[in-house]
């Protein structure tokens, strides 16, 4: 097993760790919620504390749309579950990016190594659009992650979005950008790696 090998497992046992005890914590405080236990025992507290840097801001949001506050752990569940998915996406990218780039300068491969390039950019760029997409669902339009996605991604959406139009209020161009920048990859991949 190789170095990236490796660093690929611990990367993906340690994000699989903090989900999971990212889930643990919420499915305790919806547990402490239901069973309707003094909030000022010392469970309820020290739970309370663990779970509020991660809950409040998504229960702002959630109650300006409307919904329950008492769906935010769940909700954060399923942040966390993207944003770990997101992470180790991007982490695996970056190593077998990595690898092929220092692969092909060992043994003096130009064109492997422009693959490789261009396969961790085509990765870079479909990652950041999946991002934006997933973050403009729930943020806020003064959120500053997606101030950031959209300067990113607004220069290959933007071209696309005068192409396409919408279907009735849904904007579908970057999930025809996402196809063509797979397809991209896969044409990189068997072309030039």
């Amino acid at each position: 097993m190789d170095i990236f090998a490796l660093l690929s497992v611990l990367t993906w046992y340690l994000i699989a760790s903090v989900i999971l005890v990212i889930i643990a914590l919420m499915l305790a405080r919806l547990i402490l919620n239901k069973a309707d236990l003094n909030p000022f025992s010392r469970p309820a507290i020290l739970i309370r504390r663990w779970t509020d840097p991660l809950v409040n801001p998504v229960r702002r949001p959630l109650v300006e749309m409307g919904f329950s506050p008492n769906v935010a752990p769940l909700v954060t569940i399923l942040i966390a579950i993207l944003m770990g998915f997101f992470a180790s996406r991007f982490i695996n990218t970056v190593l077998f990016t990595v690898r092929g780039l220092i692969r092909s300068a060992t043994e003096a491969a130009p064109i492997s190594f422009i693959g490789y390039l261009l396969y961790g950019a085509l990765a870079l760029c479909s990652l950041l659009i999946f991002m934006r997409i997933v973050v403009s669902w729930g943020a806020s339009p003064m959120n500053r992650l997606l101030h950031f996605l959209i300067r990113m991604t607004e220069p290959i959406l933007g071209p696309f979005r005068r192409i396409i139009p919408p279907l009735g209020m849904f904007d579908i161009s970057p999930i025809v950008v996402l196809l063509l920048l797979d397809l991209l990859q896969l044409a990189v991949a068997t072309t030039l790696l």
